[in-house]
């Protein structure tokens, strides 16, 4: 099944992903597990399971932040969806759209960069390229200092 929302990262979650990736194997699978369970549940399905919360005065009209708090990684052995990850996105509420911001283990840092995501939001009301990932493992190439993924 197609996903509704088209995802995107930036190139710090990129850098934030692959730090954590060689100490987490299975975080690229816990990732798309969260994408459906959590992600497309809690904005497409429009059903809370209390993993995902806003992050509180950063939310516009048409971009809510958020923090997806339960994040189940499989490497973190008797956790649960407990496991100290925490993923920080956008989601683009009139296209469907979410870019990924931020990822990191509570273990390492106890809270979002909330300059990171002043800096996204600042980029993105200025007109910068959007982010796009629409299927997995398409080929991918640069516009600016963002990645773009296409067909």
């Amino acid at each position: 099944m197609m996903s509704k929302i088209n995802y995107g990262e930036t190139p710090e979650f990129q850098k934030d992903f692959k730090r954590l990736l060689k100490k987490f194997k299975s975080i690229e699978d816990d990732l798309e597990l969260a994408k459906v369970a959590a992600i497309e549940l809690f904005h497409i399905q429009k059903i809370n399971n209390l993993s995902i919360f806003p992050v509180q005065g950063l939310c516009t009209e048409k971009i809510q932040i958020c923090k997806i708090k339960k994040f189940a990684c499989k490497a973190l052995k008797g956790r649960g969806s407990k496991s100290g990850m925490r993923v920080i996105y956008a989601f683009h509420c009139g296209n469907y759209k979410v870019d990924f911001i931020e990822i990191y283990f509570k273990g390492e840092k106890e809270n979002e960069d909330k300059d990171r995501i002043k800096e996204y939001l600042k980029k993105i009301l200025n007109g910068a390229p959007p982010l796009r990932r629409d299927v997995i493992g398409q080929e991918a190439r640069r516009i600016g200092d963002l990645k773009v993924f296409q067909n």
